[in-house]
């Protein structure tokens, strides 16, 4: 097991139990068991030993021997299992009563076992080596997955597609090291080791591979996370429309009458793959001009998701693109977009609209006939740092990026160093540590116990 502190490795031991299945009703449910020795719960559940990884029939007995259910019973004796301990899987009828009898009779049958913890069953099989920590974040992402290529992405990462990038950088990493502490250790040796095995042209080709999975990495975080969008405008320039013309779907009244969205309409969409959270907002105006403190509200609430935005489409009316008035409001909330958050300038209603001098750059659209919506949607692709295939991308979290950064921050001071006449290699040996080290953080070689009580505990009980 991995290197754990011992209040935490003490509970580890306990025998756990959970549904493993979403609560509600269906076809079928099953509660999990993992523990050092099931032979008891076994015995004392399906009255029989079980053929390991062989599903068996037959009645679930509570403690009077009367069957709860009638179902299939899975032992995985350990390390073959996916926790690395013994594991028991009973496979009942849906209902959540008959799942909560079953989770109850285990407990009572099993000694010294408690209800899991959210991830816990993951965060022992992380620990008992049969997951890296990469592959086990997977597992949730697989499971939260909001489209196609997010499910994929994360289908590599959990067969370790990242985690052997990762660990093949980690190996360069180490033969250089070698090197250059081995040089360190002999400095006067007449051979000059550096040169000889070229070890900056290692070092160049490590950090250039340190790039490239920088860049998948980033490409996996947006497959996960989404991109945050955030519509804004004045009152019936067409946001409502256009929320509703992305998502393919009503969602947003759309009236002529100013006002009339006065909170924030969300709503996931996906383009190529790529999930975009997009926010309809309550129309901007000032604060005088709303016409009563629920809309004074909204509005407020408008900024606010603005500013925490990934980006903003700033929404135009052409039908008044040439009214004075329109024109000032428009200047006056220009002003006050936050200098942080990329916007994009969207003129609507092309459809009803003549011709007019637009700023450069400027995307034209109809959201009620449709026209430019594909515009607007590479738009945002391209404002997502998007890129058009998705073959080799991993899932990966915000956590996986910063510290292939680090990574490549670390690798950036040791080719200063190592391009130095007079190379001070006590520095370039320590930079390698360092990148050595945040590499490791990705998959668990170095991790605080901390941060895997963070990870795990996002996790649904029972997974």
């Amino acid at each position: 097991m991995r290197a754990i502190a011992g209040a935490m490795l003490a509970r580890l031991q306990d025998p756990i139990v959970a549904i493993a299945t979403a609560p509600g009703r269906g076809a079928v449910g099953i509660v999990r068991a993992s523990g050092p020795d099931l032979s008891a719960l076994i015995r004392a559940v399906c009255g029989r030993t079980l053929q390991p990884r062989v599903a068996s029939y037959g009645p679930f007995a509570d403690a009077d021997g009367q069957a709860i259910d009638q179902g299939l019973a899975i032992h995985f004796p350990a390390p073959h299992s996916y926790t690395g301990e013994d594991v028991l899987e009973l496979q009942a009828h849906g209902g959540p009563v008959v799942l909560q009898l079953l989770l109850a009779r285990c407990l009572q049958a099993l000694p010294g076992a408690r209800l899991a913890d959210p991830g816990e069953f993951t965060q022992r099989a992380f620990l008992n080596n049969k997951l890296d920590l990469a592959q086990a974040e997977a597992v949730a992402d697989l499971i939260d997955a909001s489209t196609e290529a997010a499910a994929r992405s994360a289908g590599r990462s959990l067969a370790g597609a990242f985690s052997a990038q990762v660990d093949e950088l980690v190996q360069r990493i180490v033969r250089l090291r070698v090197l250059v502490e081995a040089t360190l250790d002999f400095p006067d040796e007449e051979i000059d080791f550096l040169d000889k095995a070229d070890a900056r042209g290692q070092l160049q080709a490590i950090a250039d591979a340190v790039h490239a999975a920088l860049g998948r990495a980033r490409q996996g975080a947006l497959l996960r996370e989404g991109l945050r969008v955030v519509l804004a405008g004045q009152p019936n320039v067409g946001k409502s429309s256009l929320l509703n013309a992305l998502a393919g779907a009503e969602l947003a009244i759309v009236t002529p009458i100013p006002g009339t969205t006065r909170d924030r309409v969300s709503e996931t969409i996906q383009i190529e793959g790529v999930p975009l959270h997009v926010v309809d907002t309550a129309g901007l105006r000032g604060a005088h001009e709303a016409s009563d403190d629920i809309e004074r509200i909204g509005i407020g609430r408008s900024w606010e998701a603005i500013h925490g935005a990934d980006a903003v489409i700033f929404l135009h009316d052409l039908t008044r693109w040439d009214d004075a008035a329109y024109q000032a409001a428009e200047a006056g909330i220009a002003a006050q977009l936050p200098a942080g958050v990329p916007v994009l300038q969207v003129f609507n209603k092309t459809d009803a609209a003549g011709s007019a001098a637009l700023p450069a750059g400027a995307i034209t659209l109809s959201a009620r006939t449709g026209a430019g919506l594909d515009d607007l949607r590479q738009a945002l692709l391209k404002q997502a740092g998007w890129q058009a295939t998705t073959d080799g991308v991993f899932i990966a979290r915000a956590r996986h990026v910063d510290a292939l950064q680090r990574t490549q921050a670390h690798l950036a001071a040791a080719q200063a160093h190592a391009a130095r006449r007079d190379a001070a290699l006590d520095l370039l040996a320590e930079d390698l540590r360092a990148a050595h080290d945040a590499l490791g953080e990705i998959t668990g070689a170095m991790t605080a116990d901390e941060l895997l009580g963070a990870i795990f505990g996002r996790f649904c009980i029972g997974k």
